[in-house]
């Protein structure tokens, strides 16, 4: 098959991927609010016109043109207005009093309890979780598949090279052909910076410690300080690199495996400046080596997926933070041609470029592609599960946290020996609705056009 037709199935694999990923959140909110018996007169995928659609019993189910959300309409998302509620007229009350009675049209005489302000809280709680749950699902079924079935890519404990000395990041002959030969300024403020020998502050770059312990590419480490490691564990990698990293000046003993035999070997680590993060911005004193790890591709232990996806919600929540900082950098990429931030925000139609790009890779086994493509399916899913319940309203966590609330005001007026003040009125929250999904689309259409214009790609 050619380039071209792997890069459209890839494409057209992750669409169909992230279709399923979106309906199955929205069975999540479906299901639940069927069980407790609230009336859902709509389940679709997409957004804007009706592209197909089926009336079964009391539910229209289709698709949209827009495949970047869904929604299901259950009766009675919102209260009637509370009792001694300010009639007085302004913009504000007209405008949350004409939304109130959009919602409440569709309530009919016949619905009685079945609408939603009317459920228990907890039950409200759980129709509105279920969603983001359901991708939290998703995302552990297809970890679990990747690692422990299919496989995933590893940083193996086999040495791949052994550099003949020590560049300091940053320094000025890190580009020169054989930079070991090119003298630097050992120290000070000009430290890295090229000068002529035999000056005083000024020698060529000291000797690797990993090549001055006999260190070979093909070496494999199978243990550090009498700790045994997998060298295709997915952990085993980042356990080598943090114990150099935390011991310079002091020996590290290792035992590595050439040529089928085992051997010991005893590595000082030297004190060097290393880059904290891919931005290249910051740098820290850490221990220093001089190795760089074969890539491999093995599967893992059911035990290991805890701490693997762990990590990956680590890795997941940080970014989400993050995008607050980066949408600056994002815009000016997609509208002044910056180049693109590769650790920044993508939209699903990068993801999608990223996944036809990896179909049509010829270096890759047919297996290391399914196992990447489940790996992004696995990585939107998780990423629709925390963002979906931040406590925001229109997200589905804006509206678990009004239902907590709801429950703690209701708790605190009983303490107090007041009467039940009735349901949260998620109403008054329209204003806040209104700006986030205007920010939203407002990032939306800014990844869309960076994703055209100036993508982010695997090369």
């Amino acid at each position: 098959m050619s380039g071209f037709l792997l890069t459209v199935l890839g494409f057209v694999a992750f669409a169909v991927g992230l279709l399923f990923s979106i309906g199955f959140h929205e069975f999540g909110h479906f299901y639940w609010a069927r069980k407790f018996g609230m009336r859902v007169p709509q389940f679709f995928v997409g957004f804007g016109p009706t592209v197909f659609s089926r009336r079964r019993g009391e539910t229209e189910f289709g698709i949209k043109a827009v495949p970047l959300g869904g929604f299901i309409r259950i009766v009675g998302m919102i209260p009637p207005a509370e009792e001694g509620e300010s009639r007085r007229a302004t913009r504000m009350r007209s405008f949350i009093a004409e939304v109130r009675g959009q919602a409440l049209n569709d309530v009919l005489p016949t619905d009685g309890d079945r609408v939603f302000y009317k459920k228990p809280w907890w039950q409200r709680v759980i129709v509105m979780a279920a969603g983001p749950l359901h991708n939290l699902v998703l995302a552990v079924v297809f970890f679990t598949l990747v690692l422990t079935v299919l496989g995933t890519s590893v940083l193996t404990t086999q040495v791949r090279s052994v550099p003949a000395c020590v560049v300091p990041a940053g320094a000025e002959s890190a580009t020169a052909d054989d930079p070991c030969q090119v003298p630097i300024v050992t120290s000070g403020a000009d430290a890295g910076q090229v000068c002529e020998e035999g000056t005083a502050n000024c020698a060529l770059p000291v000797a690797s410690p990993a090549a001055e312990a006999g260190l070979r590419p093909g070496d494999t480490i199978v243990a550090i300080d009498g700790q045994a490691i997998d060298p295709t564990d997915h952990a085993s990698w980042t356990t080598v690199q943090d114990a150099i990293r935390a011991h310079p000046g002091d020996e590290v003993a290792l035992t590595i495996e050439r040529d089928g035999e085992r051997r010991q070997l005893t590595v000082t680590p030297i004190a060097t400046t290393v880059y904290t993060d891919q931005t290249g911005e910051d740098t820290m004193t850490a221990g220093y080596l001089g190795v760089s790890p074969v890539p491999g591709f093995a599967r893992q232990s059911l035990s290991d997926v805890p701490g693997y996806f762990a990590n990956v919600i680590t890795q997941s929540v940080a970014r989400l933070v993050e995008i607050p900082e980066r949408v600056p950098q994002l815009f000016r990429a997609a509208f002044l041609g910056e180049e693109r931030d590769r650790n920044g925000p993508i939209g699903v139609v990068g993801v999608g470029r990223i996944s036809g790009e990896y179909f049509a890779l010829t270096e890759f086994s047919a297996l290391e592609k399914l196992s990447f493509f489940l790996s992004l399916l696995a990585s939107v899913n998780l990423v629709l599960f925390l963002f979906n319940l931040l406590p925001i309203y229109p997200l589905d966590g804006g509206h678990v946290a009004g239902a907590l609330y709801e429950k703690a005001r209701s708790t605190v007026a009983r303490l107090r020996g007041r009467p039940d003040p009735g349901p949260f009125d998620i109403a008054r929250l329209m204003p806040v609705a209104y700006v986030v999904a205007a920010l939203f689309v407002l990032l939306s259409g800014t990844l869309l056009v960076a994703d055209i214009v100036n993508p982010i790609t695997l090369q």
